[in-house]
């Protein structure tokens, strides 16, 4: 799959505006890409509650660990579900608030600079090859895109955020994402 970014989305994503984004700061144009993780509830895939927790819809009813969570205002540019689907929530254009308190080679406010991933997913279950092989597609696209991410610039959640953050987890497979995106790279 060839995957296109043209004015700041990903034409092959579902459109979902997320309010919890803003303008990124004067002159500070994508240079990170940071990989998440998450499942809603904890552990379990599928259903509508990742899409509702980043529109400000999630209903605290609907499973108790919810209740502790229906308050936050958080978004990611992206989140790429088991089968591989994806869906845009905040222009690439625009600060997504998912990275928090975080910092990356001496600079803070990662949100400022990153685009966020989040990855549908937990950190003991392996992900699915079909999410390595879109994330993969998607990381060309966005460093085609964006001349300004280095090669470099892919971290995880818990690598800006140590000690608070363990996602994308001991699951993820950085080699085999890496081998998919050399593959991808030599396609392109």
């Amino acid at each position: 799959m060839q995957l296109t970014i043209r004015d700041h989305h990903l034409e092959q994503a579902r459109q979902v505006a997320s309010p919890f984004a803003d303008a990124r700061p004067a002159g500070a144009l994508p240079e990170l890409i940071v990989i998440h993780n998450i499942s809603l509830p904890p552990g379990e895939f599928g259903g509508p509650y990742v899409e509702e927790l980043f529109t400000g819809r999630l209903d605290p009813a609907a499973h108790p660990y919810f209740a502790e969570i229906h308050h936050l205002e958080v978004s990611a540019h992206l989140f790429l579900r088991r089968d591989g689907s994806l869906v845009q929530f905040v222009p690439f254009d625009f600060r997504a608030w998912h990275a928090g308190q975080s910092h990356w080679r001496g600079r803070e406010r990662c949100n400022d600079f990153s685009i966020g991933i989040e990855v549908e997913g937990a950190d003991d279950v392996p992900y699915t090859a079909r999410q390595y092989d879109v994330l993969a597609e998607l990381i060309v696209a966005l460093r085609s895109a964006y001349p300004t991410i280095a090669e470099d610039a892919l971290t995880g959640h818990c690598d800006i955020a140590p000690g608070r953050k363990t996602d994308p987890g001991p699951s993820f497979d950085w080699a085999f994402l890496n081998s998919c995106i050399a593959r991808c790279g030599k396609e392109a």
